[in-house]
């Protein structure tokens, strides 16, 4: 369809450009409230800043010396309001803090944890607490001190599908691998070019734009609306490392070091600790984002300073990077660059709005779309009131955790491997039924491609949540790409192709 054929294109209340964690947010909040909505990602969703964070909804303990109190504030807030909405992916997480005297006083770590504990409203996690160690503790010997609190680990790429089916779910259009070329204002609408992975275009309208691009936010205004961007953004470079389980135990380590900033180590997938992130001005494309020596070196520095068991390089599993989209408040240091974020609404009188988001992270997402849709309400009288706080995302309905749900779904089905009943729990919660609907055996699963990847999940993740490839299933919907050998990584790129060209082969006979 051409530029000047606007007629015949689908029209929408609210078009929102990008899949990361704040464009499916926006879009399940505004379907949510009965607009029409029309969401695109030029990759898969959570392709990139999303899934590549430190996997945690967190207060932020260490911007309370940037003086952020209200972003710490608001991300205190929402830990319980996220453990209620999304109780399978979302799991409390004690946090230990080893002291060290010449970085930090115990006086102002003790200060900092009483407003942790009180800033934000905190009815099921623990409060903070001193701690001594002993000669078990992991940490070397000279580390006798330290302080214990509370925060929330997250799958994230899981939380930005959840919002984007929860969307879908109030009838909004999720396009996937579909990217925004342009976009052009057209009297009271907007008209919006796309083109497909396929190299396929097609248009839609929308009566207001939401631009939720994260890093490339401020090139699609300069680049696909030709306008100036009303805010800079400083793309800001986080690196982890998975590594063999560091320690033995279900909590979480801070450490500070000697450049005053923080590396977390985290328990991950059982068998695996997660370290992470590093702070470094990235300056090259978003989408080509990797891990540098320096980076490396810096994270296992940190930890061989801390634990007693020391890292090398040859201890690395695996590491991941990712650019935090961050508004460009003139710091010089990257570490203190705010993360808040900055909405920016554009419209004359009689123009369809552009609301353009800066910044954010995973923790405030649902705060920040409450936000956006507030900045929108003047253009959408029929728009109806809040409503995320209290809704549970996909599979969060009528469960309380993932443990009992895995002995629910074992009491049902005694044939189902513990294993994969604790992993589907934790990570479908509720809607892990629909996946066992009509299976009655193993052999119901289909081929198995290794791990407790069975072709039944893997169609699953094809039909309801937008996989398309391989690496969207083991990398995000899933992280069992840590598991599968290449072999097995293969067979399952081999039955994605089958099913894509019988996919195409029918459409063809239609």
């Amino acid at each position: 369809m051409s530029p000047s054929n606007t007629s015949n294109a689908e029209h929408y209340d609210v078009a929102v450009i990008g899949g990361g964690i704040n464009g499916a947010g926006i879009a399940a909040d505004a379907a949510g409230r009965g607009l029409s909505v029309f969401l695109c990602e030029q990759d898969d969703l959570a392709r990139h800043t999303s899934s590549a964070s430190s996997k945690l909804i967190h207060g932020g303990l260490r911007y309370l010396e940037h003086h952020e109190f209200r972003l710490v504030r608001e991300a205190l807030a929402e830990r319980e309001v996220l453990l209620a909405k999304a109780p399978h992916i979302v799991k409390p997480l004690r946090f230990v803090l080893p002291h060290r005297p010449h970085l930090r006083p115990a006086w102002m770590i003790r200060a900092g944890l009483f407003l942790y504990d009180h800033l934000g409203q905190r009815k099921k996690l623990p409060g903070s607490r001193g701690l001594r160690f002993d000669a078990r503790s992991p940490l070397k010997a000279e580390i006798r001190r330290g302080f214990e609190y509370s925060d929330c680990w997250v799958d994230d790429a899981r939380l930005v599908v959840l919002n984007a089916m929860a969307a879908r779910e109030h009838g909004a259009q999720v396009q996937t691998r579909t990217r925004c070329l342009s976009a052009s204002r057209h009297q009271d609408h907007w008209h919006l070019q796309l083109e497909r992975a396929d190299g396929s275009s097609f248009s839609v309208r929308a009566s207001a734009l939401v631009n939720a691009a994260g890093p490339w936010v401020a090139r699609f205004i300069e680049s696909g609306l030709q306008q100036k961007a009303p805010y800079g953004i400083r793309l800001i470079q986080g690196s982890h490392l998975i590594v063999p389980r560091l320690y033995e135990g279900e909590h979480a380590y801070i450490l500070q070091n000697e450049d005053r900033r923080i590396v977390f180590a985290i328990p991950y997938l059982e068998h695996f600790t997660l370290i992470g992130t590093t702070d470094r001005e990235y300056r090259d494309d978003p989408a080509q984002v990797r891990i540098s020596a320096e980076e490396t070196d810096y994270l296992l520095a940190v930890v061989n300073r801390h634990f007693k068991h020391q890292l090398s390089r040859a201890s690395i599993l695996h590491s991941y990077s990712g650019v935090r989209p961050l508004c460009n408040d003139e710091s010089t240091d990257p570490s203190a660059v705010t993360r808040d974020y900055t909405l920016a609404l554009s419209a004359s009188p009689g123009e369809p709005p552009l609301l353009s988001v800066f910044g954010g992270k995973l923790t405030t997402y649902r705060k920040l779309a409450e936000a956006a849709l507030q900045r929108l309400a003047p253009f959408f009288p029929q728009m109806g009131p809040c409503w995320t706080a209290a809704a549970p995302l996909p599979g969060g309905e009528e469960m309380s955790d993932s443990r009992t749900l895995a002995e629910q779904l074992r009491q049902r089905h005694a044939w189902l491997a513990p294993k994969l009943a604790r992993r589907w729990a934790g990570s479908y919660g509720s809607r892990a039924w629909r996946l066992l609907e009509g299976v009655e055996e193993p052999a119901d699963l289909g081929e198995h491609f290794g791990a407790t990847l069975h072709a039944r999940e893997v169609d699953y993740l094809c039909r309801q949540e937008w996989a398309r490839e391989a690496e969207d299933i083991l990398w995000r919907r899933s992280k069992l790409g840590l598991f599968l050998s290449e072999d097995e990584q293969d067979r399952l790129r081999s039955y994605l192709d089958a099913a894509t060209r019988q996919s195409e082969t029918c459409v063809l006979a239609s």
